[in-house]
């Protein structure tokens, strides 16, 4: 058979087409080598599998002979028959038969990937049932499961035939990593100092993988972070953690996976597995797949031995006897803890092994009562918010250290829980754990805590014995008399000599209250220190008496109060000079109050027109500061008209009071000409704007004919009139016209209103409706609300209107009225 015609075989036209390096033809003998070894390679592999499909099979007929009571012989019939039965290979049905007699942690796995993979293999059913490919998707189901669960068995049957754990990983993602669509993986070992060492890897290059054969403990990996965190690290891009691992290089942005591989409770080692690609969330069934063979590395790792370099020295791990032996030398209490497990394996407890001669119990009980007991049975408050138990069993997991200062111990005696605080130290040391803690010494604490209130006080102790001659100071007092601690301390009767000369007077009342009426005393001094710095001092001091009540000795304390005179100083200039502030405030407010009420008085003599009632109002500013510029005028005009204004100057105090006569006067003056009220306003923003500083003011200007009970008017920013007719109250259509001041020159537009007899007309400031929080039209439909209800007469109106105002602004505010007939 020639070339051409072998087309399934590797050397076949199939791969004539880049099947090998350049210039290279299956007809050379380079070529035909090449086909060869990868012909070999493929048969390798087969014969690899079906060397672990053998296995799970003799391991399946094992099963059926213990079940059957059969032979061997037997045993493969049934199983040939059974798995016909089925319609599944021999291969598959062994796995089931292995799965059902096992029930471990891999039959629970792919007991779980089966219901999951049933599940979908029954919606897809139900949803192409019309068409015919509900079979097809059944059968492609049941397919992918019985994959997995060979897989599964397949790598677990590899994993543990190995004999170290390069073959482990070998067989790991051969077998069930690269199916999940992973590309390398990596076994890490824990050492007992918290170090990572690769004991195994597949899919990185030698020369990657022999780079990081070794990470030093506390280096931040993706695998010490599966290391630390129970539930692993599944991470959708090693790119956006900025961690370091194996292969980082050849796939950046591909996803990982960290799995601690422990059994007992205690972790050997992580599982790190590399995909190419971004990793999008896995369905609980992978992730407990991957948990289980995490599981299955740990039986490797906890039978791995590191390999010794050349000339070192073999570790030594010490084990429980060796730990007692520590532990008795140790100047601190300390517990020797052994894991304590439970039937099914799993760590329960720690037994309390051994307590050294310095234990010294929380609750006072004896070391036989505590040794032998278990650690939650001895102290069960040790699972409660202090969580020892927590970082005990963290510990014996990982490996890593536990300090903690000052964490709370709590014992329960007779039911009663004592608290103690101690320093904490928790280490494993081979299958041990040593709990060391130090009850804190509340003596040496409460020293600690006065010499640091004395720092922070700036207070200095002393004591003199008045028979030897002794004297005592601490460390702080020769500081704040600025003398070294190796020169001789100041007695009290040389106190005067080193103190300001008008001070001598004080010292010595001090002195004499202290020594002679042998009482409690206190003084307060200038103490002149040898650098020339003069500090403000305040002793205290008390005699103390023998049993003769003979003086024996004075101890006291002197305190730095410098920086608290020169704060009284300051404090009280700046009372001082507040009173003096506060009192040119309340002159000027005062003057300010009068020059207003002066010229607009908060009632005004009423206006004689006929047939027209017109009533004021003016009410201040509840804070004599906050004295502003609201105005108002009602006047008749030479041609008969009757002029009605009300207005706002912006700000407060005088300024805001001298504007407003200003523009008070100035639009009354006007107003004689004859011009309509958007002329007046108009000549009026004028004034504002040139002959006032230019102040901002608003305003409404109206002239009321009495004859024809009209009202022309015009405004300048200021909220239009309100007009009450019948049971209603409605604001005059708006006009446009600008705030005063703003602008040189401005117009203002007009409107005319005609009125009815027993019509009411209200202009107001907004002092009378302003509130901090709500807007301006809400507080103006409160007004319409409260103005409808008309009383007898307008003052009565007026008055019930400043009564029931809900403006919270304390602003002054101005009213005015008119009622026609």
């Amino acid at each position: 058979m020639s070339v051409s015609e072998q087309s399934g075989e590797p050397g076949g036209v199939v791969r004539r087409e880049g099947s090998g390096p350049a210039g290279m033809t299956p007809l050379s003998p380079v070529g035909r080598l090449a086909a060869t070894v990868d012909r070999l390679s493929r048969e390798v592999r087969a014969a690899q599998a079906e060397a672990e499909g053998r296995a799970l099979i003799e391991l399946a007929k094992g099963i059926l002979v213990a079940r059957l009571g059969c032979g061997p012989a037997e045993a493969a019939r049934q199983l040939a028959e059974l798995a016909e039965q089925s319609q599944v290979t021999p291969l598959e049905f062994a796995v089931e038969v292995i799965n059902q007699s096992a029930r471990d942690r891999m039959s629970e796995v792919t007991d779980a990937f089966l219901a999951a993979t049933a599940a979908v293999r029954t919606a897809e059913s139900g949803n192409d049932s019309t068409d015919g490919e509900g079979t097809a998707g059944a059968a492609a189901g049941a397919a992918v499961a019985g994959s997995a669960a060979v897989r599964l068995r397949a790598a677990e049957s590899g994993a543990l035939a190995a004999d170290d754990t390069q073959a482990v990983a070998d067989a790991l993602l051969e077998q069930a990593l690269r199916p999940l669509g992973a590309v390398a993986v990596a076994i890490w070992a824990a050492g007992y100092d918290g170090s990572l060492t690769l004991v195994g890897s597949a899919g990185f290059p030698p020369a990657e993988a022999d780079r990081w054969r070794y990470v030093p403990p506390d280096v931040a990996t993706v695998a010490r972070r599966g290391l630390t965190e129970r539930a692993g690290q599944w991470i959708t891009s090693l790119a956006d953690t900025g961690l370091p691992s194996v292969g980082r290089h050849q796939y950046p942005d591909g996803g990982r996976v960290a799995v601690p591989a422990g059994t007992g409770g205690r972790v050997h080692g992580v599982l790190e597995i590399a995909w190419p690609m971004p990793l999008a969330p896995q369905p609980p069934q992978v992730v407990r797949q991957v948990e289980a063979l995490a599981e299955l590395c740990a039986h490797t790792l906890e039978s791995y031995t590191p390999p010794r370099e050349a000339g070192q020295e073999p570790r030594v791990v010490p084990d429980a006897v060796e730990l007692m032996d520590l532990a008795d030398g140790l100047h601190d209490p300390a517990l020797v803890l052994v894991p304590h497990l439970d039937a099914a394996g799993q760590l329960a407890d720690f037994r309390i092994q051994h307590v050294n001669k310095r234990f010294m119990d929380p609750a006072g009980r004896p070391r036989a009562v505590v040794g032998g007991a278990l650690l939650l049975e001895a102290y069960p408050m040790a699972a409660g918010d202090s969580e020892l138990f927590r970082n005990v069993e963290r510990v014996y997991a990982t490996g890593e250290p536990f300090r903690a200062r000052r964490m709370n111990l709590t014992a329960l005696v007779d039911q009663v829980p004592l608290s103690s605080v101690a320093d904490i130290s928790v280490s494993r040391h081979g299958n041990a754990v040593l709990l060391i803690w130090r009850i804190e010494d509340e003596t040496a604490r409460l020293a600690s805590l006065l010499q640091h209130a004395q720092r922070i006080g700036r207070v200095g102790g002393f004591e003199e014995n008045l028979l030897t001659g002794e004297i005592t100071w601490n460390g702080q007092l020769f500081d704040l008399y600025g003398r070294p601690q190796t020169s001789t301390p100041v007695p009290l009767e040389e106190l005067a000599a080193h103190a300001h000369p008008d001070d001598a007077v004080a010292i010595g009342r001090f002195l004499r209250t202290l020594l002679h009426h042998r009482r409690p005393a206190s003084a307060a001094f200038r103490l002149r220190r040898p650098d020339g710095v003069t500090r403000h001092v305040r002793v205290v001091a008390e005699p103390v008496l023998d049993t003769d009540d003979r003086l024996l000795l004075v101890r006291g304390a002197c305190q730095d109060i410098s920086a608290q005179h020169w704060t009284e100083v300051a404090l009280a200039a700046t009372r001082d000079q507040l009173a003096h502030t506060e009192q040119q405030a309340v002159e000027r407010a005062r003057l300010t109050l009068q020059l207003q009420h002066a010229i607009m008085p908060p009632a005004q003599t009423p206006l004689r027109v006929p047939d027209l009632q017109v009533a004021v109002r003016y009410r201040p500013a509840e804070t004599e500061q906050l004295v502003g510029g609201d105005w108002y005028d009602a006047v008749r005009l030479p041609s008969g008209l009757v002029l009605l204004c009300v207005g706002d100057v912006a700000g407060h105090g005088i300024e805001a009071a001298t504007s407003m006569v200003v523009l008070r006067n100035a639009l009354r003056g006007l107003a004689v000409t004859g011009a309509g009220p958007g002329q007046l306003l108009s000549w009026l923003n004028i004034v504002a704007h040139h002959l006032t500083g230019g102040v901002t003011a608003t305003a409404v200007c109206g002239l009321y004919d009495p004859s024809r009970r009209t009202l022309r008017w015009a405004r300048a920013g200021h909220l239009p009139p309100v007009l009450v007719r019948g049971p209603g109250a409605e604001p005059l259509p708006l006009v446009r016209g600008m705030l005063l001041g703003a602008v040189a020159e401005a117009s203002y537009e007009e409107a005319e209103a005609q009125l009815a007899a027993g019509d009411t007309l209200l202009m107001y400031t907004d002092g009378l409706i302003e509130r901090r929080d709500r807007p301006v039209e809400e507080a103006l439909t409160q007004l319409l609300s409260t103005v409808r209800p008309t009383p007898n007469t307008l003052d009565q109106h007026l008055d019930r209107l400043l009564t029931y105002s809900r403006s919270d602004t304390d602003d002054d505010t101005c009213l005015v009225g008119i009622r026609v007939g």
